[in-house]
């Protein structure tokens, strides 16, 4: 006979060890049109994987998969948390543009010390783009 496991009181950033999460990273190529699509990674360990790892995980997926020959040609090369499951949503829908701090600069540092939980999204970016739009955060359709 099945047991039932009721997980109805777990937060689901806590569902999942620290060794199997599974992380949104919103890949970017353009902050003016706001032109993104979003990479689901699965069973990944924020324990022993560094952000630069990650980086390299994304580009290596978007080079491989299919659907993803207009996001091939961008230099994608920084990344910066999203949001957190549970946690609050910036307004803007490209990129929160807030809270500098955020972009991850150091690649050694393990996503556990990051600050990644189960169901993070991680925006992956032109650090230069990004730059531009911060100055002039225009969009056109």
């Amino acid at each position: 006979m099945a047991t039932y496991t009721d997980f109805s009181d777990v937060h689901t950033n806590l569902a999942r060890p620290k060794n199997s999460a599974i992380l949104t990273v919103r890949v970017i190529k353009s902050f003016q049109y706001r032109t993104e699509r979003s990479l689901v990674l699965k069973d990944i360990n924020l324990e022993t994987t560094t952000v630069g790892q990650l980086k390299d995980i994304s580009r290596q997926a978007i080079q491989i998969q299919p659907g993803w020959k207009p996001y091939r040609n961008v230099e994608l090369d920084a990344m910066k948390l999203y949001s957190q499951a549970h946690g609050a949503k910036t307004t803007n829908l490209i990129i929160n543009l807030d809270h500098d701090e955020w972009i991850l600069t150091d690649d050694s540092k393990t996503l556990a010390e990051a600050g990644f939980e189960n169901e993070t999204e991680v925006s992956l970016f032109n650090r230069d783009l990004y730059e531009q739009f911060r100055e002039n955060p225009k969009t056109t359709w």
